[in-house]
């Protein structure tokens, strides 16, 4: 080969040099490009799903102990993200629990108590501000489909509280004419809701799982392009229990887990549309419950695990409550945390999670992110969670591992069977003494160790004492300094 001359040899280097600076941009651009479009998908703001049941109990699924209920679908959400076993609700009742979830506050905080009943005149005030609200003020579409239970007159429903879409029943399935439990007369037709207005009287229950589903799913479909907020509230396994043709029947633990199986199909339905719509990466779901099973109904009611007693009582099984959570990537899969959580912690939560913006008035729940995202050595921010009931009564408190019951009178069935067929069984009256449980230790709090631990009794003490001058406690005759009114229908407004 003829050498080639020093000419030629510069031309062709600058060639070269020109084309790899060429190239280098090309991937420097689908770098920063790539960089940009990941930043974007991870800084957009996360969906946020809440499946909520009712009278679910802690033990009433697969991956909480369940043997004869099927519920693969919760138990691959459980394997796909965290369960949490300390999880709590701020009161053992429907009303007061779905309160705390919705405002972040101790639902005797802002007036709400037990459970209200059809022509409440009160409900929840409007200068409470919801996770709804929050969450619309952000651009979130919003949409509850299901038992609402914080006041069924127009002003209270849920479209006036943050919700864009509202379909379902105002409070509980059982607050109609005929039930047993009910006195006749005492409650008008049960009222499907869509909105503000009553669109069907006495809905064929056997088919509310399933039409709260498909909503569900719609909306979801409807609202891809950009972050939603779904709250879909299950009227299920609330007594009555109803399930529909294709479930009656097929488990091994009667009518009671044909129920608990459809609500894990809809969650099953939730969990493959995210799936199909490639939405599950950024989208957070929360399973959980707004109290303990309703342990007069029996065969008709669910377990509360290794928990003492159920719904109505602050007991463990009263108000702790099973918890999953999944958000891919953030949220550990395949992991167990005994930290106790409660679900007034959630909405300051999101928040952050958001960039939402918490309420003027004062709220209760604080920031859990690092608890639940699993960060090594993170523990639960609150000196102490309260556990009210009956109307303001504070009945007990928990700090870490202790759990401290006060004096008061409670409901339980005490080991006894509940009713058969639908038909509950009367409650007992439980004598509670000041009681002190290492929960640890003694989960289903069986052995009082208060008289061998003068010490921590005063330590609990002096935190109840806080609560009882911000909280109240009827108890004791004690006017909480932070409690807000509910809202109130006047005489002059109609329903």
């Amino acid at each position: 080969m003829e050498p080639r001359s020093e000419l030629d040899l510069m031309a062709r280097l600058n060639r070269w040099n020109i084309l790899n600076l060429f190239a280098w941009c090309l991937s420097a651009s689908a770098g920063t490009l790539g960089c940009a479009a990941t930043s974007r998908a991870s800084s957009s703001p996360p969906n946020i799903v809440i499946i909520f049941a009712d009278d679910l109990g802690w033990g009433d699924l697969g991956s909480f102990g369940a043997k004869r209920i099927r519920t693969p679908n919760l138990d691959k959400l459980a394997r796909q993200g965290t369960r949490y076993t300390s999880f709590y609700v701020s009161q053992p009742v429907c009303s007061a629990s779905r309160a705390s979830l919705l405002t972040g506050c101790y639902a005797n905080r802002i007036g709400i108590h037990g459970a209200l009943s059809p022509h409440s005149k009160t409900g929840l005030n409007e200068r409470e501000t919801t996770l709804a609200e929050m969450l619309r003020n952000r651009g979130y579409s919003t949409a509850i489909y299901g038992k609402w239970h914080l006041g069924d007159a127009p002003q209270f429903l849920p479209q006036n509280h943050g919700f864009d879409e509202y379909m379902g029943l105002p409070y509980s399935n059982d607050m109609w004419p005929i039930h047993p439990t009910a006195k006749q007369g005492t409650y008008p037709p049960l009222p499907l809701i869509e909105g503000t207005n009553v669109v069907e009287l006495m809905p064929d229950q056997t088919q509310l799982t399933k039409r709260y589903t498909e909503r569900a799913v719609e909306f979801i479909r409807e609202n891809r392009a950009k972050p939603f907020f779904l709250y879909l509230a299950h009227s299920m396994p609330h007594a009555p229990l109803h399930a529909s043709a294709k479930f009656k029947g097929r488990s091994r633990q009667g009518l009671y887990g044909d129920v608990i199986e459809e609500i894990d199909w809809s969650v099953g339905e939730v969990l493959r549309t995210l799936d199909q719509l490639q939405l599950a990466r950024n989208t957070w779901v929360i399973f959980t419950s707004d109290n303990g099973p309703w342990h007069s109904y029996g065969d008709h009611a669910g377990s509360a695990g290794p928990f003492r007693e159920g719904k109505g009582s602050v007991f463990e099984g009263g108000v702790r409550v099973p918890c999953v959570m999944r958000w891919p990537g953030r949220i550990p899969s395949g992991r167990v945390s005994k930290e106790a959580a409660m679900t007034l912690d959630l909405f300051p939560t999101i928040a952050s999670k958001v960039g939402g913006t918490l309420p003027t008035l004062p709220i209760d729940g604080l920031d859990i992110w690092p608890l639940l995202a699993g960060v090594k050595g993170a523990h639960n921010p609150h000196s102490a969670y309260a556990f009210y009931y009956n109307h303001g009564e504070l009945q007990a408190i928990r700090s870490g591992a202790w759990k401290l019951l006060l004096p008061h009178r409670a409901r339980g069935m005490q080991g006894q069977p509940g009713g058969q067929g639908g038909t509950p069984k009367s409650y007992s009256q439980i004598d509670v003494g000041l009681e002190l449980y290492n929960l640890e230790r003694d989960p289903g709090e069986k052995l009082n160790i208060a008289s061998r631990h003068p010490g921590r009794v005063q330590q609990l003490s002096l935190l109840v004492e806080q609560f009882r001058a911000d909280l109240g406690d009827s108890l004791t005759h004690r006017t909480g300094s932070g409690l807000r009114p509910p809202g109130r229908l006047e005489p002059s407004e109609p329903r």
